[in-house]
Order: C-alpha cells, then structure tokens, then sequence
C-alpha cells in the first residue's frame, strides 16, 4: 500500500508539472466564453424579442380592470335646507325636522284675517293652514332625504376594453422600430465577438513574439558566453588584448539585460493574454507557433458594394435609416385622425339602478363606443415631422461618408498585408545573409584573421535580422487578421 501510495504521488506530481499547449483557436473560444459574449447576446435578443411582442401585441384589444374607493366628510344635498314658494316658505332643520311657513300673500293667510269676527270659521281656517302647512313640511322633508344621498362612502369598479381602429399608422411603425432593434442587437453582438477575436490574435501573436525573442536573445547570450570564454583564452596565449577581452564582457552585459527584458516581456504579455481569456493571471501554458508563417497573401482586392454593406457599421446605419423612417410615419401619425373603440362594466356603490341607493344590490351598467380625434391646428406635430424627415436624411448622409470611409480602410488593411508580406520576404534574406557573414566572421576569428570587435559586429547583424523577421511575421499575421476582420471573412 505503501508503494502505491508513492507512486500515486509521482503521477499527480507529474501531472501537475504538466504545461498546457494551447493553439489559435483555442484562445479564441476561451476568449469567448471568458468575455461572456455569448450571453449577453442571448440576453440582447431576448429583450429584443420580447420588445418586438410588446409592439406587436400592442395592436390587439387592451383588458383592464379599474377600482376605486373613496370617503368624503359631508355628502352633497341637491335641495336646500329651505325653500320659498309665492305661498309660503319650506324648512329642514339642523336636526332633520320640517317646518313650513304660510306667506302674508297665501291664501290661507287672506282667509284667516277675514274670518277674525266670525271665531268658528276662523278657528277652522288655522287649523286647516296648520294642517296643510304639516302635510308640505312633511312632504319638503321627505323630498330633501330623497335627494341628500349617503356618500360618505364611494366604491367605483370599472371593466374597459380598448381597441385601436386607425392611430395613422404609428402601431406599425412601432413594430418596425422594434424588429430593427431585434436586428441591430444581432449585429452588435457579431461585431462585439469579432473584436474579441481580433484582441485574442493580437495578445497571442504579441505572446509569440516575445517568445521566441527570448530564445534568440538566449542564443545570443550563448554566443557572447563561447566568445568571452574563447577570448579569455587567447589572452591567456598572448593572442588578443585585455581590451578585446573588455569590449566582449560588455557586449555579453548588455546581452544579459536584453535577457533579462524578453523574459519580464514574456510574463507580462502571457498576463495580458490570461486576462482575455479568462484563465489567472500566473498560469503557465505553451502558444502552439507552428502557423506563425503560413500567412495568406492577398494579390488583388475587389472592393465591391456587396463587401462593404456587409460590414457591421454599414448595417448599423441601415438600421439607424429605418429606424428614421419609422420615426417619420409616427411623426406624421399626430397629423392623422385616430379612431378607438372601448366598450365598459361599470358598477357604483350608491347604485344608480334606484337613484342614490346605499344597498349594494345594483347590477351596474355597460357602455361601447367610438372616439373619433381629428388634428387641425397642431404646430409642434408638424415642426417633429419636419425634424424627422431631417433626422432620417441625416442618417442617409452618414451612410454615404460610411461607405467611402470604410472602402478605404479595406484598401489600407489590404496594403498593410501586402507590406507585411514583403517585410517576411527581406528579412528572411536578411537573415540568410547576416547567417552567411557570421559564418565566414567565426571562420575567420577562429583562423585569427579577425578580431572579436568583427565577430561581435556579425553576430550583432544576425541577431537584429533574427528579430526584425519575428516582428515582420507577427506583424503579417495580425495585419491578416484585421484584414479579415474588415473584409468579414474572419471565422
């Protein structure tokens, strides 16, 4: 058990000593996931989609329901506490009782001063007036509680249907607008995952490139190491100088700074790389660099209109023009009659089925119609149409500045490949010819033809080659990945 508890051990320590080799494509999917583009794309649609149902249900027939409770203090009365009549005046009191009151005119009145001689008859008529009076103020006193209904306490409940018949054309326009978001949202997040693309290449081939600096700043260190070693030897023997002996120890220190700045480089750009695709900053892992030369050269470049509507920014304007347009037509639909039909339940405690009845036994009432709205003089809709009709030629314009704009910047990505390529092309002969000289610089040195001042130029010259092609094929590569970033041929 013991043994294979060890040898448990050495794998996992094997395992663990294991670096990652990762490739192009592999970055970029990591990129992908890491930005998490892929979802907020599907967010983006998905509130696109949703914004296009809203516009899209927004034609058909709106259902609500409407509720409302009130209390008031003092509840409205439709008569007044008195009323006056050419034949006597009507009174409710405070307290809720009726009086009444027989004016000087009234006949009552006339009957009771001529039969003030004759006792019997006049007892008659005031008792006749009092009764009469009482039968008014009784009747004054019912009406007024009739019409002094209890609102002290007010339920409203209401059922609306509401369906647009013609708004001049804005539901539409609407929903135009908002499949045009759906669209725009699609490009964005293609452009969006594009670019990611194009940043992943450059850190990668960024990465690349420092790499292989620091293996050719370490052969060069070697180089400068054998030199300093040979020299010493030879000084030994009385065939070169201390001087020689100096100058080779200097250029080896600068050599081992140059080191020292590829492998800081190194970790910083393998930094900058984790960051993008998602992985700790301080992971070791291995760029496969096999397809750091096979670059695609582009001879001839066809920039048609095909190419350049399909670019992103160009699709963007278009959508930005329809969108214009849409503005437009809701614009002139303030200008347009607008027709809406709406059908209510409404039913109401007091009731109105029995005048002013507290009881809740009301059954409520419907009501349907039309509202028909007509603009006539309507200045602020008409200078909003006239800006959007500017707006929407506007947005034509760009497009136009757009089209030129981009065709040149496809011209230039081309061109940028082009002079990559031939950058590839001279400093490989650039190296051919620094290996070449220091070949016969160190056949010579080790014949003692030249001095170490000699050799150290050959392989200075050799060293710079060496970098300058590293740069000009990193810089081929990311220059074919702009090119197909623009030219939307990037996968």
């Amino acid at each position: 058990m013991l043994l294979l508890l060890l040898v448990a051990c050495s794998v996992r320590a094997e395992e663990a000593t294991i670096v990652p080799t990762y490739t192009l494509q592999q970055c970029r999917q990591m990129a992908q996931n890491a930005s998490h583009n892929s979802e907020m794309r599907q967010e983006s649609l998905e509130a696109a989609r949703l914004h296009q149902q809203a516009a899209l249900a927004a034609m058909f027939p709106k259902l609500s329901v409407n509720a409302a409770y009130m209390w008031n203090s003092k509840s409205p009365a439709i008569l007044s506490n008195e009323l006056q009549t050419s034949f006597g005046t009507a009174r409710v009191g405070a307290d809720g009782t009726g009086s009444f009151e027989w004016s000087e005119n009234s006949l009552f009145n006339q009957l009771s001063q001529d039969t003030r001689t004759l006792p019997e008859a006049h007892a008659r008529v005031n008792a006749l007036g009092a009764e009469v009076g009482g039968m008014i103020a009784n009747a004054y006193q019912e009406l007024y509680r009739a019409l002094h209904p209890d609102l002290t306490h007010v339920v409203v409940g209401q059922v609306g249907l509401m369906q647009p018949i013609y708004v001049g054309g804005r539901l539409k326009a609407l929903y135009d607008i908002a499949t045009t978001a759906k669209d725009v949202a699609e490009i964005e997040a293609d452009s969006k995952k594009q670019d990611v693309i194009v940043s992943v290449d450059e850190a990668y081939w960024r990465v690349v490139n420092v790499e292989h600096k620091k293996r050719l700043a370490n052969q060069y260190y070697d180089l400068l190491v054998t030199l300093e070693n040979n020299v010493t030897e030879l000084v030994k023997e009385g065939l070169a100088t201390q001087s020689d002996l100096l100058k080779v120890k200097a250029k080896r220190g600068d050599a081992e700074v140059k080191k020292m700045q590829a492998e800081n480089g190194l970790v910083l750009s393998k930094m900058a790389l984790c960051q993008i695709i998602g992985l700790p900053l301080h992971t070791e892992f291995v760029l496969d660099d096999q397809g750091l030369g096979d670059i695609q050269l582009h001879d001839t470049l066809n920039v048609t209109d095909d190419l350049i509507n399909s670019r992103s920014e160009i699709q963007l304007l278009d959508a930005a023009e329809k969108v214009a347009k849409s503005n437009v037509r809701i614009m002139s639909a303030g200008l347009q009659p607008n027709i809406m039909a709406q059908a209510n339940y409404i039913y109401t405690n007091p009731n109105l089925d029995n005048g002013f009845s507290n009881d809740w036994k009301g059954t409520g009432f419907f009501s349907a119609g039309v509202v028909v709205n007509i603009p006539i003089a309507h200045a602020d809709d008409i200078l909003r149409l006239k800006a959007a009709k500017h707006e929407a030629n506007l947005v034509a314009l760009k497009r136009d500045e757009a089209k030129e704009l981009l065709t040149l910047q496809v011209t230039q990505a081309n061109q940028k490949v082009l002079e990559a390529q031939q950058k590839v092309a001279m400093t490989e002969m650039q190296i051919k010819n620094a290996e070449e000289v220091l070949r016969f610089a160190q056949e010579a040195f080790d014949a003692g033809m030249a001095t170490a001042s000699d050799l150290m130029q050959a392989q200075t010259a050799w060293q710079a080659a060496c970098a300058d092609n590293i740069d000009a094929m990193v810089e081929a590569q990311v220059a074919e990945t702009k090119f197909k970033r623009f030219t939307n041929t990037l996968e």
